[in-house]
């Protein structure tokens, strides 16, 4: 993707210049609340680069802090932790509720005290009518762990609450383990929302009355229609076609009186420039008729030609006073003016979701998307029947509760990162159908959400992040989790859907991290050991890959012998299938997984990247890149694993097509930045990638069909893009005609050291 050999690594630099970037915007950014969260970025990033300095963050581990390392911790842009526990920090508006309500002080002591009151008959009692009815939030992990406590203890199971017990108890002076208090009870439903309606209210009140739209609504209902006034004053003047030559009767008094009213208006209605300025029509009329009330003769030839000219031009514009084609654009101007203002309907809408609890959803949106009442329509000024603007229904479904493939075809979620962030909500539900409990499967349920809303760290040494199972209050009741056939059975099913979902919905990206985070789990529930492989960030890249990478690569290469794909990527399959997988030592640290060298030297190897190359994020990525070429980057396993292929058929073409154009659209949209240029190559050969596997596993005769369309649709874009992308299509073209490519018709790799051949020349 690069010719940048400088390399880019977790260093007090690197976080400086994130800390630069979040100051320049705090102190420059035009929109307010960019600029708070910009202060925030600021915040974060200088506790990053002062634990880095002072040796107090310990970046790369599992636990860069003096912390267990299932102590959720605020992370921050590249993984890096900023010190700071998510748990921790100064009290919330429940607690300081709370600690009122019990009589105790908001002490240095208070969590330790509110920790402790919630394991004494009272706060059980709380705590397990809490169980009971579901009305409590778990915004972070560990707000869990005093409800699974209560819920052992009431089940006889005393030891593990004990146990439990003594393994968060240091961190009560610190760490809230108890739970968030709600009104609405949790829901076990297979429906998710992209965010709770608490940020829908917040964005819709964020909403402010538009400058503009206030000018130009005032323009219309005051300064047009008294400027048609003064132009029917002018217009009793002409004598033929000559203006200010008589003045009926009462004229001058009319013209006095009409002349007065500028002043009140003036104050009345500031917000237009348009009244106030010498040279606009409004202010020309004014001067004219004033001087026809003092002195007509004050008048020269040449300004009563420009007047007529003026009166005339304004006649064939818009008509004459009282003439039906004057009455029609006023009416129609009056008819925008009464259109309400997306602020004002933003309070409508706002108001009509008072019905609804601020932490839940909104179970159909018919209830709140309808037209203005007369009420409502009379509340904001504005008619009846007006319907709400369309980025305000796009705002109202951002909570909407349905099911994901809804919010996919709505276009809720518009991409695999959006659907990744849903995602734990559909895992959690299925994970905890294993534990029969109804009160503790809705607790397990939402501490797994909470649990995949973590960030994830930078770690190196191929040291994996903290899992669910590390939690203690989680490991006290993993074996409480059934593993019956039913609940495997729709575990593999969701992992089925989900996957298909992603692959059909978005076929031009990878699948990313977070998604695969929960495709794993669903895995691991279906009993299913599939080598799932991430996405590795070639600026931290150590050289070496686990395990799971050669299982998912010697898939891909059983899957793809003799195809397309292995063709043009030219993969050496018979050395693939040769390495031997390397197994994980049972005495390995914490977090630890035995690497593979045999395939991070082929990986080396087929990049071209010598050992005596030198470091550089550019290298890496070429290596990285072969990487995902050997294991397809999962789709491979996922096609293998649930038949797709066989299940997608004669959709595998228009997923290949899809991937084509947006390559084409993106290319050609004009980008300047030169990072932004490479991530545009880059993402740019996932899609190309991606493209050839669905070719290579649709059936016969579609990759000549293919060509063909690719062809054709090239041929429709602009001169520069057709430049760019008939060499590598040609290439393309040259492999499925057994062939091989040449420099004049490169494969389409996304990382090169030096200059890739898409990239502009730099300036």
């Amino acid at each position: 993707m690069s010719d940048d050999t400088t390399r880019i690594t977790p260093n007090p630099g690197y976080v400086s210049g994130l800390l630069s970037r979040a100051l320049t915007t705090a102190r420059s950014h035009e929109d307010a609340g960019t600029r708070a969260r910009a202060e925030e970025k600021l915040r974060r990033f200088s506790a990053v680069l002062d634990g880095m300095l002072d040796g107090s963050l310990a970046i790369g581990s599992r636990t860069p802090v003096a912390a267990p390392a299932w102590a959720t911790l605020e992370v921050v842009t590249g993984g890096f932790a900023t010190g700071a526990l998510l748990a921790d920090g100064p009290l919330l508006e429940h607690e300081r509720s709370l600690l009122g309500s019990l009589g105790l002080p908001e002490g240095a002591d208070a969590r330790a005290r509110l920790n402790a009151w919630h394991l004494g008959e009272d706060g059980l009692a709380a705590l397990r009518d809490r169980l009971r009815d579901g009305r409590y939030r778990v915004d972070v992990p560990e707000e869990g762990a005093l409800l699974v406590a209560a819920w052992l203890l009431s089940h006889d199971r005393r030891a593990e609450a004990h146990d439990l017990l003594d393994q968060i108890a240091p961190y009560f002076d610190r760490l809230r383990f108890y739970p968030v208090p709600q009104e609405r009870a949790l829901s076990g439903s297979a429906v998710v929302r992209l965010q709770p309606l608490s940020a829908t209210v917040a964005s819709l009140k964020a909403v402010k009355p538009s400058p503009q739209v206030a000018r130009m609504n005032e323009a219309l209902a005051v300064w047009s229609p008294y400027e048609d006034r003064l132009v029917a004053l002018l217009r009793e003047t002409f004598e033929g076609d000559a203006p200010c030559r008589r003045f009926p009767e009462a004229w001058a008094a009319r013209a006095s009186a009409t002349l007065d009213e500028y002043p009140r208006l003036r104050a009345a209605h500031p917000l237009c420039r348009r009244p106030d300025k010498p040279g606009e029509t409004l202010a020309i009329l004014r001067r004219t008729v004033a001087r026809c009330v003092a002195d007509p003769s004050s008048l020269t030839d040449r300004e009563l030609r420009a007047l007529g000219e003026l009166l005339s031009s304004i006649a064939r514009k818009r008509g004459a006073p009282g003439s039906a084609e004057l009455s029609a654009l006023r009416t129609t101007q009056s008819a925008v003016v009464a259109l309400p203002t997306h602020d004002a309907f933003a309070r409508v809408l706002v108001d009509r979701l008072g019905a609804f609890p601020l932490d839940g959803g909104i179970a159909s949106l018919d209830a709140v998307d309808g037209p203005l009442s007369a009420a409502e329509a009379e509340r904001v000024r504005a008619c009846e029947g007006a319907l709400p603007p369309v980025r305000f229904i796009a705002k109202l479904a951002r909570s909407l509760e349905a099911p994901v493939e809804e919010l996919v075809e709505r276009g809720v979620i518009p991409s695999s990162e959006v659907l990744a962030a849903v995602a734990p909500q559909i895992t959690s539900q299925v994970r905890a159908a294993g534990i029969d409990d109804p009160s503790l499967r809705l607790l397990y349920g939402a501490v797994y959400a909470a649990f995949r809303r973590r960030r994830s760290l930078l770690l190196l040494d191929l040291a994996h992040q903290v899992r669910l199972e590390e939690l203690p209050w989680v490991r006290a009741i993993e074996g409480l989790r059934r593993a019956g056939s039913d609940v495997t059975a729709a575990s593999r099913v969701t992992l089925e859907q989900l996957s298909t979902l992603a692959i059909t919905s978005y076929p031009e990206v990878i699948l990313p991290n977070k998604l695969l985070q929960e495709l794993g789990a669903l895995a691991k529930g279906a009993g299913l050991d599939l080598p799932l492989v991430e996405e590795l960030a070639a600026d931290i890249f150590m050289g070496t890959f686990s395990p799971k990478f050669v299982r998912a690569a010697k898939c891909a290469a059983s899957m793809l012998r003799g195809t397309l794909y292995e063709r043009y990527y030219d993969v050496p399959t018979e050395r693939v299938l040769s390495l031997k997988e390397v197994v994980t030592p049972k005495h390995a640290r914490p977090g630890a997984t035995a690497p593979s060298p045999a395939f991070a030297a082929l990986c080396a190897e087929l990049a071209g990247a010598s050992p005596g190359a030198g470091w550089s994020v550019a290298r890496n990525g070429t290596i990285v890149e072969q990487e995902q070429i050997l294991t397809t980057h999962n789709l491979a396993v996922l096609f293998e694993t649930f038949a797709l292929s066989e299940r997608l058929g004669d959709r595998l073409p228009e997923l290949a097509r899809r991937c084509f154009t947006r390559i084409c659209r993106q290319q050609s949209q004009r980008v300047t930045a030169w990072r932004s240029q490479l991530q545009r190559v880059k993402n740019h050969a996932y899609a190309w990638r991606q493209m050839v596997f669905f070719l290579s596993v649709a059936p016969p005769g579609s990759v000549d069909d293919f060509l063909l369309w690719a062809e054709e649709h090239l041929a429709e874009q602009g001169d520069d893009l057709r430049a760019r992308l008939t060499p590598p299509l040609r290439g393309l073209l040259a492999v499925a005609v057994g062939e091989a490519p040449t420099p004049e018709m490169p494969r389409f790799l996304g990382w090169s050291v030096g200059r890739h051949w898409l990239l502009p020349a730099r300036s």
